[in-house]
Parts: C-alpha cells; sequence; structure tokens
C-alpha cells in the first residue's frame, strides 16, 4: 500500500492529567482517513479490571493495533497484579522485540490511579513531567494548553476537558466528543 494511494489514518487526541489523588484519561470521538472524518464517536478511553484491579487506558494510532496492545498489556498485569509499571515495561519489550507486534502503529496512556505512563513501540515507558500525557494528533496542543491549566486551581477532569477542548478548537483531527474516565490512586 502506498501512501498516495491510501492516506493515513488521523484523528485522535488523548490525554492524561494526574491531580488531587487521582487520574483523569480524557480521549476525542475523532477518526478520520485524509481529510474526511469516517467517524466522530469513537471511544478511545477504555476501563480495564485484570484481575480484578481497575487500569484506564486511552490509544492514538490504528483500532485494531491498539486493541491487540490493550489485550496484551490485561494478560500482562494478570501475571503481575498490581504492577502497572513492570507490566508496562514488559509490554514495550515485546512491543519492540516481537516481528508481528513491532509492525503495530498505535501509542497507550496508562494509569492505575497512581502511575501514569506514556508506552510506544520504541521501547519506551515514560513516565511524564508535570503529571500530564497526551498522544496523538493534537496531543501537543492538549499537552501545552494543560500544562498552563495546571496553573489554575482545577480538579484533574477540568484540566483535562478544558485542554481537549482547546485541542478541538487548534487540530483538525480533534473533536470535543469526550470520553472520560477517571480513577483515584490505588
Amino acid at each position: 500500500m502506498a501512501d498516495d494511494k491510501f492516506p493515513g489514518w488521523h484523528g485522535t487526541t488523548i490525554i492524561g492529567v494526574r491531580r488531587g489523588g487521582e487520574v483523569v484519561v480524557a480521549g476525542d470521538g475523532q477518526v478520520s482517513l485524509g481529510q474526511t472524518v469516517i467517524k466522530g464517536t469513537a471511544r478511545k478511553v477504555r476501563r480495564l479490571t485484570p484481575g480484578g484491579r481497575e487500569v484506564v487506558a486511552g490509544f492514538a494510532g490504528s483500532t485494531a493495533d491498539a486493541f491487540t496492545l490493550l489485550e496484551r498489556l490485561e494478560k500482562k498485569l494478570e501475571a503481575m497484579p498490581g504492577q502497572l509499571a513492570r507490566a508496562s515495561v514488559e509490554l514495550a519489550k515485546d512491543w519492540r522485540m516481537d516481528k508481528y507486534l513491532r509492525n503495530l502503529e498505535a501509542m497507550l496512556i496508562v494509569t492505575d490511579g497512581t502511575d501514569l505512563f506514556i508506552i510506544t513501540g520504541a521501547g519506551d515507558v515514560l513516565e511524564p513531567e508535570h503529571d500530564v500525557a497526551a498522544i496523538g494528533s493534537g496531543g501537543n496542543y492538549a499537552l501545552a494548553a494543560a500544562r498552563g491549566l495546571m496553573q489554575a486551581d482545577l480538579g484533574a477532569e477540568d484540566v483535562a476537558r478544558r485542554a481537549m477542548q482547546i485541542a478541538a478548537d487548534i487540530c483538525v483531527y480533534t473533536n470535543g466528543n469526550l470520553t472520560v474516565e477517571r480513577i483515584a490512586a490505588s
């Protein structure tokens, strides 16, 4: 498939904000193919419950690839209950080393309410500075907005929602149809 025949999929902004004993992960609903909006109500933030423990995950990139990664993360968390950092590192190692997985095109933000990580296919498990993480087409816009909003007296959900609105106002691949999940520190 040549890129000129099939324009790339775009769309998604996911943000994670840690503040006041909780983490909020919010994601927009837009999926675009080239200059066309394919869907405006996609749900890219999910609550996982491996082994009865809650984890919230948001994904950017190919949906099928992201679901594959979420399934693998759940299996890692079932094998390592309560160890999000270790499970994330193991997923990132598999993702980078496995011949099949390394072709997956997605990124994840994951949290258990205490830890907050960005997981990439390059083998990265990044804990963001300033308690804000963002990925996707509008990720940099949402990140910049949230970093500024963290100076105000706002809760995690207000910061996430306002930052996502700013990203949606700037990025043509981001809309205002949000899925928001909160999780308290464990």
